[in-house]
């Protein structure tokens, strides 16, 4: 079975008619006629019955139609994604942890997008954890991933994108709150807000803690620190967070850390040696330029 009998095939159920099919595909009658012979032969079913003037399509032909319609716009699909993909065009489905979301990635997306030649690009996004992130990168469904570093993963590459300062933020009327700059072990001293243990976040806040010697009382666990801020902001304890720009001074109160260099990075994540599509390795590289140049601007 070939693809063009299969466009002929569809042309035949159409005009219900060999010689009007024939004249629409630019083929004799003849040839028609044998290349559905042929299809039936090797279906081991009859497509068409005769019907008057014409012809119809037997039950196993209305069957076979619906298979047939579907290959074939399939394949159109197919068609259309590869001549995008050859003319620098296609989709890029990207991952990114949920910080990234108001403005990071949406911003890096349309000046990406603005640039010469890359209006023909589309992207699908996707919000999660950055286990969950990884997990899609090594089965195929994302391209790319933002979000933290999976130590000793030799299947993939980290690019350092973003570098946050960690600090300590406390409720408004908290004892801390005159203080510009707290003592990390503070964090042992009062009712402890943390990330799920199960996000990266919450895996590293629990590594500095090690680290530090530190044994916080956890009270809440939250998904992000949009939830931590809201927890914080009501009284319910404080919390390390990286410093970012929707922390709200207005609801709390953000101090330095004065006895540790505290840091919060974000990656570019991709594959290792993992082919990439035209506009995706166009992209990957157009982040790296978009980081090089925030980072001479600061």
């Amino acid at each position: 079975m070939t693809l063009n009998q299969l466009r002929y095939f569809l042309a035949v159920a159409e005009h219900e008619n060999y010689r009007k099919a024939a004249e629409k595909l630019y083929i004799s009658q003849p040839s028609l006629s044998r290349s559905i012979s042929s299809l039936e032969t090797e279906l081991g079913v009859l497509l068409f019955d005769k019907s008057g003037r014409g012809i119809e399509l037997t039950k196993e032909g209305r069957i076979f139609l619906i298979y047939a319609e579907r290959i074939i716009r399939e394949c159109d699909v197919a068609l259309n994604r590869m001549q995008e993909i050859a003319k620098g065009g296609g989709q890029i489905d990207i991952g990114y942890v949920y910080p990234l979301a108001n403005h990071y990635i949406p911003n890096l997306v349309r000046s990406f997008l603005e640039q010469e030649d890359n209006e023909n690009i589309s992207f699908n996004f996707y919000q999660g954890h950055t286990p969950a992130i990884v997990s899609k990168l090594k089965i195929g469904e994302l391209d790319l991933g933002f979000g933290g570093h999976i130590p000793n993963d030799e299947d993939l590459d980290f690019y350092p994108i973003i570098k946050e300062e960690l600090v300590i933020i406390t409720p408004k009327g908290h004892p801390l709150d005159a203080q510009d700059f707290v003592s990390i072990n503070e964090l042992n001293n009062h009712p402890f807000i943390s990330y799920e243990r199960g996000a990266w976040m919450g895996k590293y806040t629990a590594h500095l803690c090690e680290k530090l010697s530190l044994s916080p009382n956890v009270v809440f666990e939250c998904p992000d620190e949009h939830s931590i801020h809201a927890m914080v902001s009501e009284g319910f304890g404080i919390a390390l967070v990286p410093r970012i720009d929707e922390l709200d001074e207005e609801k709390i109160t953000i101090h330095s850390v004065k006895d540790a260099d505290l840091y919060h990075h974000t990656y570019m994540i991709c594959m290792k040696d993992h082919f990439l599509m035209p506009a995706t390795k166009h992209f990957k590289e157009y982040v790296k330029s978009f980081c090089s140049k925030e980072k001479e601007g600061e």
